[in-house]
């Protein structure tokens, strides 16, 4: 219920949503319902938009899927980047500030000393003591302006390394998949743009990897066990591949690696490898104790320039499975 609708309002939306989430055989979990509800609502454009393209090009809306559209259309994640925007330019202003500060603290300083410094030289006891005087008075206040730039300095360290550590969260949210911790396609594309501008006749090897049975478990078990199965084959699949390579979740029950500079044949071994472990995990329910069915996928590999349109050598690859 938005804070904008009536409860009649909302009452009505409430049955439209859980018809349309029907309507998508969909289960009316929280992100589904938030998801549903911009939908029938008819308030973001956005969602509404990409909603009806994947229906058109006839795609189905899965929970993959719909959590993607949630991320993007539904959390604002604009407006977090806008504030860490906003952080950044007053963080940067303060070390100007500091670095400015500093420069004329300097100056202040060098300044006090060429002054007296002849005064010095002179025979004159109360010229001595006067110009003594002075640069003490100049050195005093030097020393109190840095010691005051040096706690704000500590500070502008402080807000940093807060800057940093959320700056750390936003690209896990942006680039890693929220339920098993691989790469997503944005992550995906930004390390293509990267090999390209490298060399873009890089040779990248690729793996498609299905897994079988997922539908038919989420079926019969649910979409949360389907969900434990899905992230423990993502971490066998990630112990896989090295620092090089890039694993991505590409769909619900899909898996991609990308590895950079690597033959095919390798690729195909490693490919097997993969399917081998999968083949030998083994899964059992902590709360019933029911052994839950044997998961096996299926694996299709490729080689393409990091030139050629990728999402066309993944198609591709998804042929050969």
């Amino acid at each position: 219920m938005k804070y904008q609708d009536s409860i009649k309002q909302a009452n009505n939306l409430l049955s439209l949503t859980i018809k349309q989430l029907e309507l998508w055989r969909l289960a009316a979990t929280p992100i589904n319902y938030a998801v549903g509800y911009e939908f029938v609502a008819n308030n973001n454009k956005a969602l509404t938009t990409a909603i009806k393209y994947q229906l058109s090009v006839g795609k189905k809306l899965d929970n993959f899927y719909i959590e993607a559209v949630y991320q993007q259309f539904v959390l604002g994640q604009s407006k977090f980047r806008d504030d860490m925007l906003t952080d950044f330019d007053e963080l940067i202003s303060s070390v100007e500030e500091n670095t400015h500060q500093s420069t004329s603290s300097v100056d202040g300083f060098i300044s006090a000393l060429d002054i007296n410094i002849n005064e010095l030289k002179s025979h004159n006891e109360e010229k001595v003591s006067a110009a003594f005087n002075n640069i003490a008075k100049a050195s005093l206040k030097f020393k109190t302006q840095q010691q005051q730039l040096t706690e704000q300095l500590h500070d502008c360290q402080k807000q940093s390394k807060i800057l940093r550590d959320e700056l750390k969260d936003v690209r896990k949210e942006i680039y890693l998949d929220p339920l098993t911790g691989l790469h997503n396609r944005k992550a995906m594309s930004k390390h293509i743009e990267a090999w390209f501008k490298e060399n873009p006749n890089k040779d990248i090897a690729a793996i498609v990897i299905n897994i079988e049975q997922y539908s038919q478990v989420t079926q019969r078990f649910g979409s949360l066990i389907g969900d434990v199965l899905l992230t423990k084959i993502a971490s066998k699949i990630e112990s896989y591949v090295d620092d090089s390579g890039l694993p991505i979740r590409t769909g619900g029950d899909e898996f991609l690696i990308l590895l950079p500079e690597i033959d095919k044949e390798i690729a195909r071994e490693i490919g097997e490898k993969i399917r081998q472990g999968v083949g030998k995990l083994r899964f059992i329910s902590s709360k019933s104790g029911i052994r839950l069915p044997q998961m096996t996928v299926a694996v299709g590999i490729n080689q393409f320039k990091v030139s050629q349109n990728v999402n066309a050598v993944i198609e591709k690859t998804r042929r050969t499975l």
